[in-house]
């Protein structure tokens, strides 16, 4: 067979490249493959310095990569590691740089026994880390509240319990209930909206409310688990009215429990601590009442006793004999007062008189005549220092003078001498310095003679005079 005789087959009408192939799988993945549930184990676990997570989910017979990003890593409660059972919600991806796909992650919940004990744990130790359950957050619950809003099933068992035992012990306490779910998908935000809702109409479109109770009946841990949501336990914090918790039994303990202000161990026991017993208060009120007409009688005979004695005492048979010691007191305050007054006024007429004295010793034309005459002083004693310098400056100058004439050139011409002087006037002190043929002149005491070198002859003997 000839292969290289056979006609080529025609080129398809369209060639997908990889990328355009791996982009449509995508797509395809993306859109049918969302919001899914899977369960699996953990392997090949690592967290990224970014915050991303990256691990394998598996089972027996099949492994999926799975992504974990920063944002959701960062609300997961459950502590990740190789070996965890896990159920992850998540969508259906592909990574196209290698082809593969993978599941991100949105939600993590553990799988197995005890899963709901463990994220009970988590979260509970991240709220209180947070401080949610700090002591000193503690609100006190009014002791004689008049408006209570119960936010619980209206048909649950937990209401009737309430109900029963607030009758018979507070028939007088306004009753809000506020209808929520208490289990199941949804409970948890209708049960922290209500508590929003009642937070923020108290006193507006609802009457003034006192305090607030959460409760329902007992259960399981997942009957019970809407109240174990960290939703419920933010509202609980962010509530500005005082809030107890009665869910389930005394065993039972949730979220809610260590974040509102006070917990009841049941709903029943709500009631007997948001207000006293009927009885209990009548007698308290009975006890006060008695103790009250008493004092009252005590204040009346005392004032009774004090009305006698003021009758037959001396105010009514010589009142001037009592306001005399009070007419003389205030003579003697009034005449203390005058005196204090003179004694004042007389300090400070001295004080004023010193301080015009000081004023007259300081007046500004006494000050610049002092000044003048002063200045004037000073200018003649400056005048006469100045004159003595100068005459002492003049006659030294004189001295010298004098003594310039003596010793300067005109005294040494006077005496019979000539001077020499060649043609740039400069001094000849040696007849080397003179050439035949120069000019120079001679300087006699009156007038001079100029003439030229006819010879110069410096070994010549000095003529004896």
């Amino acid at each position: 067979m000839d292969l290289f005789s056979q006609r080529p087959a025609d080129p398809p009408e369209r060639v997908l490249s990889v990328a355009q192939l791996t982009r449509r799988l995508r797509d395809t993945i993306e859109s049918g493959f969302r919001n899914l549930w899977v369960k699996g184990e953990i392997s090949n676990f690592r967290r990224q310095s970014s915050g991303h997570c990256y691990f394998t989910l598996k089972d027996a017979s099949a492994q999926l990569a799975c992504v974990l990003f920063k944002n959701t890593a960062q609300q997961v409660l459950v502590p990740m590691h190789d070996g965890l059972a896990l159920q992850l919600q998540g969508d259906l991806s592909v990574y196209e740089a290698r082809g593969q796909y993978q599941l991100v992650v949105r939600r993590v919940l553990a799988a197995g026994a005890g899963s709901l004990q463990l994220q009970f744990e988590a979260l509970k130790q991240k709220l209180a880390a947070e401080g949610l359950f700090a002591q000193e957050l503690k609100q006190p619950i009014p002791s004689m509240p008049a408006t209570v809003a119960v936010i619980t099933s209206p048909t649950g068992a937990a209401l009737k319990d309430m109900l029963n035992v607030l009758s018979r012990r507070a028939p007088w306490l306004r009753i809000l209930v506020v209808p929520v779910r208490v289990q199941g998908l949804g409970a948890a935000n209708e049960i922290a909206a209500a508590l929003a809702m009642v937070n923020a109409e108290s006193g507006r479109s609802l009457p003034r409310i006192d305090t607030v109770v959460i409760t329902r009946g007992g259960g399981s841990i997942e009957d019970l688990w809407a109240f174990n949501e960290e939703i419920v336990a933010r509202a609980l914090h962010a509530s500005s009215l005082p809030v107890i918790s009665a869910v389930g039994h005394e065993i039972d303990f949730t979220i809610a429990d260590f974040v509102a202000d006070l917990r009841a161990p049941t709903p029943s026991a709500a009631a007997e601590l948001l207000t006293p017993d009927r009885a209990d208060l009548l007698a308290s009120l009975t006890s006060t009442s008695q103790r009250l007409q008493r004092r009252v009688l005590a204040i009346l005979a005392n004032a009774r006793r004090i009305i006698d004695l003021t009758a037959r005492g001396p105010l009514q048979r010589d009142p001037d004999r009592i306001l005399l010691p009070w007419r003389q007191s205030l003579d003697a305050s009034e005449a203390a007062l005058a005196d204090a007054t003179t004694h004042a006024l007389t300090s400070r007429l001295a004080s004023l008189r010193d301080l015009a004295q000081r004023l007259a010793a300081r007046r500004p034309d006494r000050v610049l005549a002092e000044r003048t005459a002063a200045l004037a002083m000073a200018a003649e004693r400056l005048h006469a220092r100045a004159a003595s310098l100068l005459d002492q400056r003049r006659a030294a100058l004189q001295q010298r003078a004098a003594l310039l004439r003596t010793l300067g050139p005109d005294s040494v011409l006077s005496r019979g001498f000539t001077c020499t002087l060649d043609t740039a006037g400069r001094v000849v002190r040696e007849p080397s310095a003179l050439q035949p043929g120069d000019s120079f002149q001679t300087r006699f005491r009156r007038g001079r003679i100029t003439g030229t070198v006819v010879s110069v002859d410096p070994d010549a003997p000095h003529a004896k005079s």
